[in-house]
């Protein structure tokens, strides 16, 4: 049968097991080292919960910065915009009521330039007549041509009916080249037609200044947007970025929707720099204000106290480890020393069981495995089974390739004799020159006839060109021993006799194929058996 249950101990060996003394310096280095550990781990437990807690408190600081900033710049737009917006509002019902056919030019003219004083935001007043030409405006000169029917405002009041203020996105003054936020009022004619524009403009540098007098890092941002996403004002101020939508930013697209003020700590699609900000939708107009402190500014600190910290503690569990070391050095060298010999121990021992070109068991180690499994096979009453194999023709293959390219070959006959070998018991042996052989304890005659198969079928698999092969690549012929020593008188000789013969049967019978004997004695026996 191809099962087989796990082999007994065979004793211990003294070279592998550590002295009673090294045990005890082992058992005294453990302690050392968790008492050593146990301290250093309390020092790092306490460091690290107070570090948590300060980590934590920078940014409950930050969040309460960025929400108050959030709400004092959201007042501040609020108020600049509602002046203007008053204003217009108080001039439109005006200007309608005299009827722009009828408007007084210088005496507007005067009135306009007296409430511009007034107010520090505003870059400037303009009446605009149905076409969209200039009819008054504070300024003292009106360019030429003066038409503004081609602005985005003047086209939506044009087309909308609507009276309530419009708040527009950034453009460039036709007067003065300034940037401008443009704040607009449809006019109406008695009968409720489209009668022109009345505007009033905040100048972007007036949010610019205000923006600047707050303390925020280097890396902090201000901005004043649309509802719909479309930068009016920032800071760091950057001309190019004026008019970007952020209406795929974190904020705008899954905070924004939620909540008209809060707190989000989001990637910036502006200059991808990580924030923490505040935002706020004003409560009266389309805007929102977002504030925000880079992650690295509200950090800083708390990482230059944690280096501070670090340094501290690196000092004391250094000079704690210089102690405990003095005491561990002599335990570990002692447990180093030992540690060498054992595997320079193991390691000459399985130098001397293991072929060196093909990594197999070599003869040694076979001879030692053939009593052990002898007297286990013994003792369960089991099966054990050799096959012996060798490569055909392999002179002709020498004198042909080389004993280079010879021991290339039997380094990948090795191989696949290892391969075909899958049981932790197996044993693949290299026995010498071309001939190998496989021990299988547990193995009855149909089981050994199987692994043979397979092993000659990985052989073939091989094609290895061997043109003196009459078959023209390289194969092998086996021979199979079975042995019951419960019930016969099984020696190692015995065994590796009868593997030899039915070798040489195989041979005879035209090599490439395996032969075997019947299960008795670890003998040949008269029925042998070719495939």
């Amino acid at each position: 049968m191809l099962g087989r249950t796990s082999p007994e101990k065979k004793g211990h060996d003294a070279a592998e097991t550590a002295p009673i003394k090294a045990a005890s310096d082992i058992a005294a280095f453990r302690l050392t080292v968790i008492f050593m550990l146990t301290v250093i781990l309390a020092f790092l437990g306490v460091e690290g919960w107070r570090t948590w807690r300060d980590y934590h408190a920078a940014f409950s600081s930050a969040r309460d910065s960025v929400t108050n900033l959030a709400r004092a710049t959201a007042q501040h737009a609020e108020d600049a915009i509602r002046q203007v917006d008053v204003l217009t509002a108080a001039l439109g019902e005006r200007v309608e009521g005299d009827g722009l056919q009828n408007i007084n030019s210088p005496r507007i003219h005067k009135l306009l330039v007296q409430q511009a004083k007034l107010m520090p935001q505003l870059h400037g007043l303009f009446i605009y007549g149905p076409d969209g030409q200039w009819i008054v405006t504070d300024k003292e000169i009106i360019p030429d041509p003066a038409n503004n029917a081609d602005r985005d405002y003047f086209q939506y009041h044009r087309t909308h009916t609507d009276r309530n203020v419009r708040i527009g996105e950034v453009v460039k003054s036709k007067s003065t080249d300034d940037l401008i936020i443009p704040i607009s009022r449809r006019l109406n004619n008695p009968d409720g037609s489209f009668a022109g524009v009345l505007l009033g403009t905040i100048k972007v540098s007036y949010f610019v200044d205000y923006y600047g007098d707050f303390k925020i890092d280097d890396k902090g941002a201000l901005v004043l947007a649309l509802r719909s996403g479309t930068i009016l004002v920032r800071r760091p101020f950057i001309a190019s970025v004026i008019g970007q939508s952020l209406a795929d930013s974190e904020v705008f697209k899954n905070y924004l929707p939620v909540a008209n003020e809060g707190i989000a700590e989001v990637r910036a699609i502006v200059d991808g720099t990580e924030r923490l900000y505040g935002y706020r939708a004003l409560t009266t107009y389309p805007l929102v204000v977002e504030t925000g402190l880079s992650r690295e500014s509200i950090i800083a600190p708390w990482r230059w106290d944690l280096i501070k910290t670090g340094f501290v503690l690196l000092s004391v569990i250094s000079a704690f480890s210089v102690f405990g070391l003095i005491v561990l050095r002599q335990l570990r060298q002692r447990m180093v020393m030992e540690k060498d010999l054992r595997r320079a121990h193991q390691a000459m021992k399985d130098m001397a069981l293991t072929d060196s070109l093909t990594g197999l068991a070599n003869r040694r180690r076979l001879d030692t495995a053939l009593v052990d499994e002898i007297r286990l096979a013994r003792r369960q009453g089991s099966s054990i089974s050799l096959i012996m194999i060798d490569v055909d023709h392999f002179k002709l293959y020498n004198d042909t390739y080389g004993h280079a390219a010879g021991d290339d070959c039997l380094s990948a006959v090795g191989m696949a004799i290892s391969q075909a070998v899958k049981r932790p018991g197996d044993l693949a042996v290299r026995y010498g020159g071309e001939e190998f052989s496989v021990l299988l304890p547990n193995t009855d005659i149909r089981g050994a006839a199987l692994v043979a198969q397979e092993i000659l079928e990985s052989i073939r698999s091989l094609r290895i060109e061997h043109t003196a092969h009459p078959q023209g690549h390289v194969t092998a012929s086996a021979g199979i021993a079975v042995g019951r020593p419960a019930e016969h008188d099984v020696t190692p000789a015995s065994l590796i006799d009868s593997a030899d013969k039915m070798l040489y049967a195989a041979k005879q019978k035209g090599r490439d194929r395996y032969c075997s004997g019947g299960e008795r004695s670890g003998q040949s026996v008269t029925g042998q058996q070719c495939d």
